[in-house]
């Protein structure tokens, strides 16, 4: 059984005319809806939207399991260019009002607007992913330790590198995105102190599209590949694709974040220059914060998956990387040491 009695929008055909109802001061919930518990998991996007192949991609892999597993009603929706901090928690407020629980917003974006609705709706559980800052009673924040992710990527780069030259690309110059770049750089320079990263953003804010314009993460993996980098790794979202197209098209390695992007459906075409990637289970994260809602315990506070939880990773389905015993080696030697408290990754 649901734990919380949910509200179902009468004549609703989908979750998106009931959002549009409810913003504009539509029908209301509370003279054409009756007690149901049918509603469940719903996620407010961050930049770069539905079919990022990476981030965004994965929160809604975890909606899907939820919604095949439990059976209910889910919600995802888009964010709207240039749209403040009020729009976005009038959009997940618009979302608890119909019912739904939990409520999740993707990215650390979302900070001010999970914070603002979950004090409106204290008996719905929220959910953010990738920040640590919301201390309420029905708040779970959803942290991974990237940098533990990214050193094993800087492994995997010194020891595939033939011109001791490789690349990190940051998205935006924010805090989140450091601890890719300090996790990568640490594991590169532990493995072969000879190895040269050359590390950029591509923007300071995330308005100024660093997480959602393909084209400059292009031009920016074309920059260093002229500098000889034949490793690029990117931490970017969307504009990841720029780089891991620049990668193909100059025969050199790219390495994918956040979903095994290998295996991705998008990047087919350049699959063969994607490395390995360094993985967050944002699709776990997502499902157990909607599993533990469903059993009546639901999540709250700091959870946060890492190499001994085995929810950050790197991916082996590139049989060139899978089968390489050095790699392999290499990389397990550090997973180990990292378990047990030997080395201790910078996340600045």
């Amino acid at each position: 059984m649901r734990r919380i009695s949910r509200i179902t929008v009468a004549g609703a055909a989908t979750a998106s005319l009931a959002l549009a109802l409810t913003a504009c001061g539509g029908t209301s919930t509370s003279a054409n809806a009756e007690s149901k518990e049918d509603k469940g998991l719903a996620i407010a996007y961050d930049v770069g939207g539905k079919g990022d192949q990476s981030f965004n991609d994965a929160a809604y892999a975890g909606l899907e399991k939820a919604k095949k597993e439990f059976g209910y009603k889910t919600a995802d929706v888009e964010p709207t260019e240039g749209e403040t901090d009020a729009d976005k928690e009038q959009r997940l407020v618009s979302l608890a009002k119909q019912g739904y629980n939990p409520v999740i917003g993707v990215g650390y974006a979302y900070a001010s607007a999970v914070k603002g609705a979950a004090e409106k709706f204290p008996d719905t559980t929220f959910g953010i992913v990738d920040d640590a800052t919301i201390e309420a009673d029905n708040v779970a924040d959803l942290v991974f330790s990237e940098e533990q992710a990214s050193y094993l990527a800087g492994v995997a780069a010194a020891k595939a590198t033939k011109t001791k030259t490789v690349g990190f690309i940051g998205g935006v110059d924010i805090p989140l995105i450091h601890k890719f770049q300090a996790g990568f750089e640490q594991g590169v320079k532990d493995t072969d102190p000879k190895v040269k990263v050359i590390s950029q953003y591509l923007t300071q804010t995330a308005e100024e599209g660093g997480f959602s314009s393909p084209d400059k993460g292009k031009a920016a993996a074309g920059g260093q590949i002229e500098k000889k980098a034949d490793v690029v790794y990117a931490a970017a979202g969307l504009s990841g694709q720029g780089v891991i197209e620049a990668a193909a098209a100059n025969k050199v390695w790219a390495i994918g974040v956040d979903s095994d992007q290998y295996k991705q459906e998008a990047l087919a075409k350049y699959k063969d220059s994607i490395l390995t990637s360094a993985m967050k289970d944002v699709a776990k994260a997502v499902y157990n914060l909607a599993k533990s809602v469903e059993e009546g315990k639901p999540e709250t506070g700091i959870v946060r998956g890492d190499l001994k939880t085995g929810e950050v990773s790197l991916s082996n389905s590139n049989p060139k990387f899978a089968e390489n015993a050095e790699i392999q080696e290499a990389i397990a030697n550090a997973k180990e040491k990292i378990v047990n408290g030997e080395i201790k990754v910078k996340s600045s």
